[in-house]
Order: structure tokens, then C-alpha cells, then sequence
């Protein structure tokens, strides 16, 4: 099990930052990553490093667009078993990385700005989007705790992300995610559906034509 430093955090929002509010508990951090930035690359580098993109199997046999990895005591897995959490990286057959602390502390942060305190995430999705890349329509819902929030940060270049509602019929809206943001939904709207349009071309300095989201939950 990883062990995670649960060092003092403010409970006041970065200067930074700018929040804007997109439903009764579903928030838009704008360029909340910008002081974690320095210690928050290499920290990625070295998740990737030990645990690769890979691009999963649906449960139908598809390949998905988006490759993704993880880090945390739990990562999520796609196969022809369908959609769950996994101890273990079936490609290295060892336990994920840990959690780095800078995203820890990123992550708890952005909640705390969102209003939702001792989030406390044991699983982080890292996705690498491509041009081209997509995600469907689709809920969070294979967590065992829908009490806490979701935490979404966008790096790279940017996305427009889809929010719906509770139901996949629900009107969306469609959200300009760039590098930097921090979206984070919880509560009465922690299972709203969404997903990201096909990524457009487009040049980061950091991260070139590919965009990357690192998502936080609370698995189990």
C-alpha cells in the first residue's frame, strides 16, 4: 500500500486561480496547477516510467483512442472483462506507483477549493489524448464511495470536455479545458455524465500535440 504524507493544506484558493461554478456542485478551477507545475512533471514522468501508456480493450473487444495508465493502490482497467479496479498492472504484474505527493497535494487542494474537504484519493487515471482521441458519454460509477468528488486536471493541449446530467438524455454543455485547469464534481452531481469531443491538432510547449488528464478518485 502506498503511503501518502498528509502534510498541512490551506483551505483558501490559490491567487492563481479563478473558480466558475457549472452546477450545484461542479466547479472550473482556471490555471489551479500553475504553482504545483514545477515538482509536478517530474513526478509524472516517473509514474510513466514505471507504469506506461498502454491503450485498453472494451469488454466488446474495441481499442480506445485515449491511452491511459495509473498510479495509487488501485488503477483502472479495461478488458474483455469488462471496466474495474486493479491491484495490479496486468502488463507489469506489479502494484501501480504510488501516488506521487505533489499530486496528492494538488489534487486534495483543487477539492478543498471546491468545497470538498479530506478528499482523500487512492486512485489517479492518467489518459493521454492524441489528435483525434475521444471519450464517450459515460458516469463514474465503478467507486465504491459516490460521497466523494471526482478530480480532473488538464495538461497539454486543450479539449473541449462534455458535462451532462444525471441521465445520458440530459442536454450538454461543452467546456473549453486548457492547460492548467482543474474541473472537480461531487455531491448531488457526482454522477454526472461526460466525456471529451476528438482532440484537435494543436502545440503545447510542455507536452507537444497530445494533451494529458490525470483524474482522481476514491475507489474503495
Amino acid at each position: 500500500m502506498c503511503n501518502l504524507n498528509l502534510f498541512n493544506r490551506s483551505d483558501t484558493k490559490l491567487e492563481q486561480s479563478s473558480e466558475e461554478r457549472l452546477g450545484k456542485e461542479t466547479y472550473l478551477l482556471h490555471n489551479f496547477t500553475m504553482p504545483f507545475e514545477k515538482s509536478l512533471l517530474p513526478a509524472l514522468e516517473t509514474v510513466i516510467a514505471a507504469a506506461n501508456f498502454r491503450q485498453m480493450k472494451t469488454r466488446r473487444g474495441f481499442t480506445m483512442s485515449v491511452a491511459m495508465t495509473n498510479c495509487g493502490d488501485l488503477g483502472w482497467i479495461s478488458d474483455s472483462k469488462g471496466y474495474r479496479y486493479s491491484k495490479i498492472d496486468p502488463i507489469t504484474k506489479k502494484s501501480w506507483p504510488c501516488i506521487p505527493e505533489v499530486f496528492f497535494d494538488l489534487a486534495s487542494s483543487a477539492a478543498i477549493a471546491a468545497g470538498f474537504n479530506n478528499f482523500v484519493p487512492d486512485a489517479c487515471l492518467i489518459n493521454r489524448y492524441e489528435v483525434g482521441a475521444k471519450m464517450a458519454l459515460h458516469q463514474d460509477q465503478d467507486e465504491l464511495d459516490f460521497n466523494q468528488p471526482i478530480v480532473s486536471i488538464s495538461l497539454g493541449i486543450p479539449a473541449i470536455f462534455l458535462l451532462g446530467g444525471l441521465t445520458k438524455a440530459d442536454k450538454t454543455q461543452r467546456i473549453l479545458l486548457s492547460h492548467g485547469d482543474v474541473l472537480v464534481w461531487g455531491g448531488a452531481d457526482r454522477l454526472r455524465f461526460h466525456g471529451v469531443l476528438p482532440i484537435k491538432s494543436a502545440m503545447h510547449p510542455l507536452f507537444g500535440n497530445s494533451r494529458i488528464n490525470l483524474t482522481f478518485r476514491k475507489a474503495h
